[in-house]
């Protein structure tokens, strides 16, 4: 792995983070600590999954 696509790799896992993450935030009815870290969380491991669907899909 080149250092070039190990930033486009980080780059879409941020990007599927924040946007996971954003979702999460509009779909809470209260937001305190515990909302947020779980949230983070949550969005993670959807970020996590969604790169690696893509990648089994794209094949790279």
């Amino acid at each position: 792995m080149t250092p070039r696509t190990a930033l486009l790799a980080l780059a879409e896992l941020l990007a599927w983070w924040a946007a996971l993450f954003l979702l999460w935030l509009v779909l809470i009815s209260t937001v305190d600590t515990l909302e947020l870290a779980v949230g983070a969380g949550c969005a993670g491991v959807g970020a996590l999954a969604a790169c690696a669907a893509r990648r089994a899909v794209t094949g790279s």
